[in-house]
């Protein structure tokens, strides 16, 4: 783990997701565990480089990823105190 994520929080639709679909309730937490680890998934490269300045200075952290067919995201406040899913459309 490359930092703490501070409380989870779930989405309504990463909730219902989840609550509908296995494979969905896996793949959230396959890309979680990626995230922790430092894998932004889907963001280009500048995004990534931001990604890392943050970690260092105390900046909020983004990832995008692919989780069955749908974008979600996952966001670590500046503080590390909460870390939020969600669908991208949930934006």
């Amino acid at each position: 783990m490359k930092f703490n994520i501070g409380a989870l929080v779930l989405t309504k639709g990463i909730t219902f997701e989840r609550n509908r679909s296995e494979e969905f309730s896996d793949g959230i937490n396959e890309v979680l565990d990626r995230y922790i680890s430092g894998d932004w998934g889907d963001l280009d490269e500048e995004d990534c480089q931001t990604n890392e300045f943050a970690l260092k200075h105390g900046e909020r952290l983004l990832g995008a990823y692919h989780v069955c067919d749908k974008k979600i995201y996952i966001i670590t406040e500046y503080d590390r105190s909460i870390t939020t899913i969600l669908l991208a459309e949930e934006y």
